[in-house]
């Protein structure tokens, strides 16, 4: 009879290693409880960080009624009105620049999160699968598993070993119960901090949409006043005075560039100096590829008397964007109330081109570009009724035809 006890007891003994080997095997691919309290803390730290970013979007509209509405009732010259909302223009064209890049940057963290949701999954379904193969077998054995365990002890010191183990047993169920509760949180968060994310990801995108029509609201707004104050005085002789000396004070600057240049290159050696190739132009707006208006005299659009169109104008729409032509050196970067934001830039030999109404310029002063390169961005700031790059090429300090150097 003891002899039968003694196997039965270490059928039960092989039976609890056996158990206890299983349990390390699990225990090797749970998740720490710990980093798992970590990883609730920070996902809702996350979404707290989310609902903050959403009603920072909500309220950084821009409002451009207000825009509008401080240019009405003040006597301003036509430059001023252009400088002051062509300053609105750059600053709406960065706040869409910025969201552009915060919707590619969420649209990763949403793939992230998608990723990081299903391996949670995954590891919430291996829990469960364990816990319930635990949970059949405590209830094929019961406790009377246990109570054989311990009167089969040989000794005192081997009923306190076993007694060992089964408490060993009763943490391991606790850990896992409490493990598996962390692990289910875990995945209800995540899923929470996936739908947060998408609503941030759409807010961002409307508000790119809304501050685009805001743009088009704002230059549109832009041109009425260009055209109206431009038609009131069509007729007028000052309004081709007028026209006159910008276009004389934007060859005065050109001028200065230029001739500043040609004092620098006169104290190089003739190997420092820079020598145009011959190359064919890229076209400076890759995407788009219409003219709006050609090289050549021309009649104006708003004064309606035969002018100079000193460049070709390529229609783009705002945003889109502009790159060096040509291998060269960037000599003038800035602003004028007629060229708007503008770029300069020598290709060595008295060659040079120009780049107008911008919405922005990307590079400065001194910086050497290559053919290609991205300079800026399509706009239509300084005297200008509509999205376009004027494009300008001068040789030996007069302008000439865009067409030589280019193919389109």
């Amino acid at each position: 009879m003891r002899l039968k006890r003694i196997k039965k007891a270490g059928v039960l003994l092989s039976l609890m290693l056996m158990f206890m080997l299983g349990i390390t095997s699990y225990a090797d691919k749970d998740t720490d409880i710990d980093k798992l309290k970590e990883s609730i803390s920070e996902k809702e730290d996350e979404l707290d960080d989310l609902k903050n970013e959403k009603n920072q979007l909500q309220k950084s509209r821009t409002n451009i009624q207000v825009i509008i509405n401080s240019l009405k009732g003040k006597k301003q010259e036509l430059a001023a009105i252009v400088t002051e909302l062509d300053g609105q223009v750059e600053e709406i064209q960065g706040k869409i620049d910025e969201l552009r890049e915060m919707i590619t940057v969420k649209e990763a963290e949403i793939q992230t999160t998608i990723e990081n949701l299903e391996k949670a999954e995954n590891t919430a379904a291996e829990q469960y699968a364990a816990m319930k193969k635990r949970i059949c077998f405590m209830y094929e054995r019961g406790d009377d598993m246990y109570m054989e365990l311990l009167f089969s002890a040989t000794s005192f010191a081997d009923m306190l070993n076993k007694a060992d183990y089964i408490q060993q047993l009763s943490d391991y169920d606790k850990r896992k119960l409490e493990e598996y509760r962390l692990i289910v949180e875990n995945v209800k968060l995540t899923k929470q901090l996936l739908e947060e994310e998408k609503e941030v990801l759409n807010e961002t995108k409307a508000a790119a949409e809304e501050e685009e029509e805001n743009l088009n609201a704002l230059i549109d707004e832009k041109e009425k006043q260009i055209v109206a104050y431009d038609a009131q005085i069509a007729e007028d002789e000052k309004a081709i005075k007028e026209y006159d000396a910008e276009i004389a004070d934007q060859n005065r600057l050109i001028a200065a560039v230029e001739a500043q240049i040609a004092a620098d290159r006169a104290a190089l050696s003739e190997s420092e100096r820079t020598h145009y190739n011959g190359g064919k132009f890229a076209l400076p707006a890759p995407q788009y590829t219409r003219v709006s208006d050609e090289y050549g005299m021309r009649m104006h659009p708003t004064l309606h008397v035969e002018k100079l169109h000193n460049g070709i104008d390529l229609a783009a729409p705002a945003g889109s964007p502009i790159v060096a032509a040509y291998d060269g050196k960037v000599v003038a970067a800035g602003y004028s109330s007629s060229m708007g934001n503008y770029c300069m830039i020598d290709h060595g030999d008295d060659l040079y081109t120009i780049y107008m109404h911008a919405s922005a310029i990307s590079v400065s002063t001194g910086t050497k570009v290559t053919k290609g390169q991205r300079i800026g961005s399509v706009g239509s700031t300084g005297r200008s009724t509509g999205n376009h790059l004027h494009f300008g090429v001068r040789l030996n300090g007069k302008y000439v035809n865009p067409r030589n150097y280019i193919s389109l």
